[in-house]
This record gives C-alpha cells, sequence and structure tokens, in this order.
C-alpha cells in the first residue's frame, strides 16, 4: 500500500484464480457479500457489466445509514482489469457531492482502476483509487477498502 499524489494503491493477493476473484467485482450476488467496510452491508447492487454500463451500490452502515455509489465502466478486459469513475450517489443513483452524506472534501468524481495478475492458482489484485484528497479522507478509505477485502477473501472462500 501507498498514496501517491492523491492516489490510494492498495495490492492483496487471493489464494483463488483471478477469473474467480474478478468474478466477485462483476457478479451483484457475489459483490452484495463483501462491499463495503466491516459491520457494513451491501443490501442493493446494480451492475451492468460491460463498457458504458452502469453500477449503483449501496452501503448500509451498523446504523442503517444507507450509503450509495454509481459509476460508469470506462475499460473491461476479462480476468485483468476493470476501470470506472466512481461518485456518490442517491437511490436513484443520480450523482451527489460528498456533503450530502455529512462529508466534505471528495470531488464529485473518482477513477477506479482494479487489475488482477494470476500466478500459480493465486490472484495479485491492485486497486488505485485516483482522485482520493490525503490525509484523514484518505486514511479512512484505506481503511474501509481494506475491511472490504478482508470479507471478499473471506467469501471467495465459499466459492
Amino acid at each position: 500500500m501507498e498514496n501517491n499524489n492523491e492516489e490510494l494503491i492498495i495490492e492483496r493477493e487471493f489464494t483463488s484464480p483471478s477469473d474467480l476473484v474478478f468474478k466477485a467485482w462483476a457478479n451483484p450476488e457475489m459483490a452484495m457479500k463483501w462491499w463495503g467496510p466491516k459491520g457494513f452491508t451491501c443490501p442493493v447492487c446494480k451492475i451492468d457489466f460491460k463498457v458504458g454500463g452502469k453500477y449503483l451500490n449501496c452501503m448500509r452502515s451498523p446504523e442503517d445509514k444507507d450509503y450509495w455509489s454509481t459509476g460508469v465502466y470506462q475499460e473491461i478486459i476479462p480476468r485483468e482489469k476493470i476501470v470506472c469513475n466512481d461518485s456518490f450517489a442517491d437511490a436513484e443513483g443520480n450523482i451527489v457531492s460528498s456533503e450530502y452524506y455529512g462529508m466534505k472534501g471528495f470531488p464529485k468524481e473518482l477513477h477506479v482502476t482494479i487489475t488482477f495478475k494470476e500466478e500459480n492458482g493465486k490472484t495479485k489484485m491492485t486497486l488505485r483509487h485516483l482522485g482520493i484528497p490525503s490525509g484523514e479522507i484518505m486514511d479512512s478509505t484505506r481503511k474501509s477498502w481494506n475491511e472490504s477485502f478482508d470479507k471478499l477473501a473471506e467469501s471467495l472462500k465459499s466459492y
């Protein structure tokens, strides 16, 4: 993990093949099992997994507060790469500012690139989240992604 010019980079290795780790991002039922940090659930996950397609996800906090996010897929290379933009949204998928959720400092649109590299049945996944302000927001976002990826690792064991 490192942070460089408002870019959060997280590398994780999963003991699953790349086609399965990739599918966990593309398949709504699979994504619902891991999307969101520890204690959060994902009660709604809509994914139109194609270039130009959109996603709309809801993370529900332990206090039952919903946080929606949306984006458009810009590049998809099966088992290798996913590129999309990422924004806060309302429940209808309309882009909103982070202040809608009581958070300040996030740009309206961020950029996410996830790459997958398989070696010996394991997958190295690298997330690059561009546009996150440095400091407390970066630290909080890093923690949230890592907790989500802990849940992803656990969920992959059931496949």
